[in-house]
This record gives C-alpha cells, sequence and structure tokens, in this order.
C-alpha cells in the first residue's frame, strides 16, 4: 500500500486541503440592519449583486441593506376564486347549458322517485 494513503478518512470528513497558495476572491463586508436594530454583517465577493433584505441571525425578519435602495416590492397575482378557473374552462352559456342539463336529470329522477313509492 502507498504511504500517501489517508487512513480513517471516509466521505464527508473534514478536509485535509489547506488554504496555503491559494487566492481568495476579493470581499466586502455588508451590513444588514432588521426592524429589531440587531446588526448583520455579511461578506459578499467584489463582482456579487447584493440582496435588499437577508435574515436577521438573531430574531430571523428581514433586515435591509444599511444605504442601499429599498426592496422592490415583488408582484402579486390576485387570489384565483373557483369561478375564475371556471370561466377560463368554459363560457357563460354553455355553464347555463349544463346547469339546466343536470338540472333535467335531478328532476326526472325524482320523479321516478315519487312513480316507485306511490
Amino acid at each position: 500500500m502507498s504511504e500517501r494513503v489517508l487512513r480513517g478518512s471516509r466521505l464527508g470528513a473534514t478536509s485535509y486541503e489547506t488554504d496555503r497558495n491559494a487566492d481568495l476572491a476579493p470581499r466586502r463586508s455588508v451590513r444588514y440592519v432588521c426592524p429589531a436594530r440587531h446588526d448583520t454583517t455579511v461578506p459578499f465577493a467584489v463582482e456579487a449583486e447584493l440582496p435588499a433584505t437577508w435574515q436577521c441571525r438573531i430574531c430571523g425578519r428581514a433586515a435591509r441593506l444599511v444605504d442601499g435602495p429599498p426592496p422592490v416590492p415583488r408582484p402579486t397575482k390576485p387570489a384565483r376564486t373557483h369561478w375564475d378557473m371556471l370561466l377560463e374552462r368554459r363560457s357563460v352559456d354553455a355553464l347555463e347549458e349544463v346547469l339546466a342539463e343536470r338540472l333535467n336529470l335531478l328532476r326526472e329522477d325524482s320523479s321516478r322517485q315519487r312513480r316507485r313509492t306511490a
């Protein structure tokens, strides 16, 4: 066996590599402040796009970027009701036809049941 084999290591174990002779990407520290005034500093790469909000490490609320633009609100879709989804599949005239057919079937069934009991 080779002398270079590392014994006792397994998949997912800590790395034996070092940062020696490795150039790290240039970084900058960015401050975020939450509504409870908790200060959070996060390191980012210089070329990274900064998010407008970051989750506070202490209370979990959304912290805003210090000296940054206000967060852009996300567009929200209006809630779709069952009626809206039904109108996507059928027109009102077609729905009235289906209703008339179902009412006729119900009336026929009820008249048959009356005949049986009489």
